[in-house]
């Protein structure tokens, strides 16, 4: 069923104030809104209908209303009017981010602690890989007798390599013929095509080299899973225990519990083919101990493949324009700041596809 606009107004109105005050809100309350133009029994009416429809709740009979998932996922996606950030908070955020961070294995850590101390709430940092890492370029190298150096070219001009014991007598021409013949087989596939009938066509084709391919295999298997993993921080997660909803201890303590790398690492999924900011309210969470706890996340921009994600857990409660807003700017600010800048192009340059024909 469509609300009326004084419905809308009367729902965002309950949520703005449930927001700032933690407590039920009345129809009084309401009234003594500046932009409220209804008496309170026309209020109270709305108030009623909205509880009727599953957007409010009212937690004991003589007290006000508090908003329901469905109130605050209707507020989310229709009602929530966009949150500005000041000049200084704006400031604030950049500052803090260019003084703090220089290095983006540093990144995830650092962002999850700065972005907690914006919001006031258990935050969640994240970078991992776009897609499946592949292998570039296979380097056999020989070092002498009874050895080769295995060297693996990934992409963001990763590097890994391995010193390997050769296990039996293997010649300098056997291993070039090995690594044309992983160059030509093996590069540019993603870890799922590493399949054992792979391995065993590259074996037949390997001559003097094959018992080194399931070596081979198994540590750039290894490197794959590490290129392709995603790393992830949590900060924060006390703060929860200052706000009225978890006051209870054993409510507090079942969702600090839950708000740890390992129960989130799902959330950068969550993230794939969203645009802009997602918002998970309350029951929507997969998890039972997030069921009373929203979810804000963004993504962002590293360079090289490399996709990050920002988010906080809080309270249904939670300020939702403030925290989009204030993800969003770190999210902006990241990605910029990560940015590569663009080669000059010098005058009187052709760009390759302008090029006259020889």
């Amino acid at each position: 069923m469509e609300l009326s606009e004084r419905k809308k107004k009367v729902l965002r109105s309950v949520v703005d104030l449930y927001i700032r005050t933690a407590e039920p809100v009345g129809s009084k309350a309401i009234t003594e809104l500046p932009d409220m133009n209804y008496s309170s029994a026309t209020i109270r009416n709305e108030m009623a209908e909205l509880t009727t429809m599953g957007y409010l709740e009212q937690p004991h009979t003589s007290a006000g209303r508090v908003p329901s998932a469905a109130g605050y996922r209707l507020y989310v996606d229709e009602l929530m009017l966009d949150y500005r950030l000041s000049v200084d908070e704006t400031k604030s955020i950049t500052s803090a981010i260019e003084e703090k961070m220089n290095r983006v294995d540093k990144m995830v850590e650092k962002v999850a602690k700065l972005v907690s101390q914006a919001t006031n709430l258990p935050a969640i940092s994240a970078a991992s890989r776009q897609g499946g890492s592949t292998v570039l370029k296979f380097n056999l190298l020989h070092s002498g007798t009874g050895s080769f150096i295995l060297v693996l070219t990934l992409p963001g001009d990763q590097v890994v390599n391995k010193l390997i014991k050769l296990p039996v007598s293997v010649s300098e021409a056997d291993l070039n013929l090995l690594t044309a013949l992983l160059n030509a087989t093996m590069t540019e596939l993603p870890l799922e095509e590493f399949t054992s009938e792979l391995m065993d066509k590259v074996m037949r084709s390997a001559g003097a080299a094959a018992s080194l391919v399931p070596v081979i295999v198994d540590f750039t298997t290894e490197a794959l899973k590490n290129h392709s993993s995603t790393n992830m921080a949590v900060a924060g997660q006390a703060k929860l225990l200052g706000l009225p909803e978890y006051r209870d201890v054993d409510k507090a303590q079942r969702v600090l519990a839950s708000i740890d790398e390992d129960a989130l690492s799902g959330l950068p999924a969550v993230m794939e083919g969203a645009n802009g900011t997602k918002v998970i309210v309350g029951p929507e969470n997969v998890a039972d101990e997030l069921k009373d706890t929203s979810v804000v996340m963004t993504r962002f921009d590293i360079g090289d493949g490399l996709q990050g994600m920002i988010g906080v857990v809080g309270p249904t409660r939670m300020d939702y324009a403030k925290v989009t807003a204030r993800l969003s700017c770190f999210a902006e600010n990241l990605s910029k700041m990560f940015a590569k800048p663009e080669t000059p192009q010098l005058p009187g340059s052709v760009e390759q596809s302008e090029k006259p024909p020889k």
